[in-house]
């Protein structure tokens, strides 16, 4: 069989606004429910460049005690052509509880200090960005400030 490569398609930063984060925790739960508005965002690299829509999604995450974070983000993408291209993304990062009270908080951490992998979705129309719907992809993220980075590779 074909051992599987990973390719770099393209970077996404996303930016959040200043406001807090809403947080709260459902009845019968043993995470906490998170909610972050986008506020919008560059996409750039050698296969999609564009822009983040602006307040298009957010991320619904839960957040777990033990410092394990489930993403579960919904948001639309603008290539330079005019294209719109929606993403799903889901991953999961964890950070002992202390480094993920540093996180939340906004302060800046070594990327060793924690872990944070993806795995986006996207429908993107027919044409040129089409590929996105038949690829596999997986990407790695880092949070800095209100900003997260990520850099999604395809799966070849």
């Amino acid at each position: 069989m074909h051992v599987p490569a990973l390719d770099l398609a393209f970077h996404v930063r996303l930016d959040f606004g200043e406001g807090p984060r809403t947080r709260f925790q459902p009845a019968l739960q043993s995470f906490t429910r998170g909610f972050v508005a986008l506020a919008g965002g560059v996409v750039s690299g050698p296969r999609l460049s564009g822009h983040v829509v602006p307040y298009s999604g957010g991320d619904w995450p839960r957040l777990w005690s033990s410092g394990l974070v489930e993403f579960e983000a919904h948001y639309m993408l603008e290539a330079d052509d005019g294209a719109m291209i929606y993403i799903h993304n889901r991953g999961i990062a964890y950070a002992n509880p202390e480094m993920t009270a540093r996180i939340e908080a906004g302060e800046q951490v070594e990327p060793q200090d924690h872990y944070c992998r993806i795995t986006p979705r996207f429908e993107a129309p027919e044409g040129r960005h089409a590929w996105l719907n038949r690829t596999v992809f997986v990407g790695i993220a880092e949070r800095r400030g209100n900003s997260t980075f990520f850099d999604y590779y395809a799966v070849t």
